[in-house]
């Protein structure tokens, strides 16, 4: 836990400009019971909901989630490659804004161009500017690993970096979101608990670059976005890729009608510096089938 602490320290001595979030009042029906993010009752318990060509879909997971770690590598930035550092074997690292060249199935070259995207959507606003750090993720539903960032310690990182806690760590977020399901904030079906942030806010210059420790949170609250192309799938390997989500009129509703269902909106919101994408190492297995149609027509890709 010292090496994550000691990065954010450096994050907060080195962050003096931190993103303006956006604000925006509380959308009709958007608002989250207590217990949770609201989920369609209809889900099984090893299903979450996506998006995709403007209409809403289920995924259905039938096996764990991979984080990639290669031999060369060194994702704890202890100066050992893993290949010599069987410690790094023990507790997956799933790390956002790094890439591999080799995906589960074993298919070599960029898991970009080797590997279908799943855009993870993070909403990096805050509706209400909230300035508390009590508000974020607790990490008191069990399953957490050891060392992950969390509660006011969270909150308070976030704030310096952001402006404000975004709805994306929120115990209770002010708007819709896919994940956390079927437990509570920080978990989601056969999803990582935690993630590693250090190069993301590395790149952003909230920490050094390159990192010299992780920085782990808990699993982010999220919504799912596939191609069109892909939105009736069987079951197989995704690659995760983590997209920030800075401008609330942006964020999809829980039936697609508004905001980005498609990935032709997500690039149109990234050339505008309202979302942010990152490759990752992390994958997820499963199926995907269209739940219904929503009302947002741009198709996109």
């Amino acid at each position: 836990m010292r090496g994550i602490l000691a990065a954010v320290t450096a994050a907060l001595v080195m962050s003096s400009a931190p993103f303006a979030l956006a604000q925006q009042q509380p959308a009709s029906g958007t608002a989250q019971s207590a217990s949770g993010t609201e989920q369609p009752g209809a889900l099984k318990l090893n299903q979450t909901a996506g998006f995709g060509a403007g209409k809403v879909l289920t995924f259905t997971y039938t096996q764990n989630f991979d984080c990639v770690d290669q031999p060369m590598h060194d994702l704890n930035f202890n100066g050992v490659e893993a290949r010599n550092n069987p410690a790094e074997m023990q507790i997956p690292i799933c790390q956002a804004g790094s890439n591999v060249s080799i995906n589960p199935p074993g298919m070599k070259g960029d898991a970009r161009k080797t590997t279908d995207p799943l855009y993870v959507m993070v909403p990096m606003f805050s509706v209400d500017n909230d300035q508390n750090p009590n508000d974020a993720i607790r990490c008191d539903t069990g399953g957490t690993v050891p060392d992950t960032l969390c509660g006011p310690q969270l909150g308070q990182a976030l704030i310096k970096f952001f402006g404000a806690l975004p709805e994306g760590f929120k115990e209770t977020p002010l708007v819709y979101t896919q994940c956390p399901r079927p437990t509570g904030p920080g978990t989601c079906t056969m999803h990582a608990t935690r993630i590693d942030l250090a190069p993301v806010l590395a790149d952003l210059g909230y920490i050094a670059n390159p990192p010299t420790a992780n920085v782990f949170v808990p699993s982010p609250n999220h919504s799912h976005l596939l191609a069109s192309s892909d939105i009736n799938k069987s079951g197989e390997w995704w690659q995760v890729l983590p997209v920030l989500v800075l401008n609330p009129s942006d964020w999809p509703s829980q039936d697609g009608t508004t905001g980005i269902t498609t990935v032709g909106a997500l690039k149109a919101a990234e050339k505008t510096g309202d979302a942010i994408e990152a490759p990752s190492n992390f994958f997820l297995y499963f199926g995907s089938k269209v739940a219904s149609q929503g009302m947002n027509m741009d198709m996109g890709k």
